[in-house]
């Protein structure tokens, strides 16, 4: 079994003995531990510094092990090193000495690279800029162990099941879909990254619990998604991003009075997929 180091950048959860499944559940921005040598700004409130975590989102998928499904959780937040973006889509306008390279992505162009420059909020989370080797530092003590644990535990189940599913689990704030926007988006890559009745699964299991279901908009699926997406090969990618107002109160920042729902719901889908791939 892969275990996380000692002074893991992140931790793995196994499935419970005898019930594995080609299931692997992430969740990469439940982190909160921001490294000394971070530098933020000094003026920087906690609550901008961490407003684009996926808050708690690993305690939601506690079902994991006993439906089969292994979790592996990042413990770095976020704004220190995003685990879903590609480890080259560094940002021009944050790192004094980045090097010329093809186009970054629009999410870097806006602040939101490997290496963020802004808060999930908007708010600037430096008030200098930083040199190539210190985001090198961050991406390789933090990026480059996750996705290596991940990629194993994709091979293993794999190597074991002859098809492995990534579930990379997050969640989105309240205002990004408005007050009658969707509880659940399903990121598939517009149907390339895993088979598509995967896809209609998840949307169905979702949707008997009462929540409103989007399929690829405003989120299609992010590094991860792209990496593992390759149906083909029996290796397949869902991202799912979970409304925050199901079970978090982002003014508190803390579990709202819906927490106890929407674990119970998130539970029953877990629950359901393990049961399908145990079959």
């Amino acid at each position: 079994m892969i275990s996380a180091p000692t002074d893991a950048t992140f931790s793995i959860a196994p499935a419970q003995a005898g019930r594995a499944t080609p299931l692997v559940f992430a969740s990469p921005h439940s982190g909160a531990v921001y490294p000394g040598d971070m530098g933020a700004a000094a003026g920087l409130s906690q609550a901008s510094l961490r407003s684009a975590e996926d808050s708690a989102v690993d305690r939601l998928l506690a079902a994991s092990g006993v439906a089969g499904a292994v979790l592996i959780a990042g413990r770095i937040g976020r704004a220190y090193v995003d685990l879903n973006r590609a480890p080259e889509e560094l940002d021009a306008a944050l790192i004094a000495d980045c090097p010329d390279g093809p186009p970054p992505g629009l999410k870097t162009l806006a602040g939101y690279g490997v290496i963020p420059r802004l808060a999930g909020d908007g708010t600037p989370l430096y008030e200098r800029r930083l040199m190539l080797e210190e985001a090198r530092g961050r991406i390789a003590r933090v990026h480059v162990p996750y996705h290596a644990a991940l990629g194993e535990l994709m091979q293993a189940a794999h190597d074991r099941h002859g098809r492995a599913v990534l579930i990379d689990w997050h969640s989105m704030p309240s205002r990004a879909t408005g007050p009658n926007g969707p509880d659940v988006v399903l990121g598939d890559r517009h149907g390339t990254a895993c088979a598509t009745g995967m896809t209609r699964r998840l949307r169905a299991l979702f949707e008997a619990l009462g929540w409103r279901v989007a399929l690829n908009r405003p989120y299609a699926g992010g590094y991860a998604t792209q990496v593992w997406g390759r149906p083909d090969e029996g290796l397949e990618a869902v991202q799912i991003e979970l409304n925050r107002r199901l079970y978090w109160d982002e003014t508190a920042g803390g579990p709202s009075a819906g927490w106890g729902r929407c674990q119970s719901g998130l539970n029953r889908v877990i629950a359901a997929l393990g049961a399908d791939f145990a079959a």
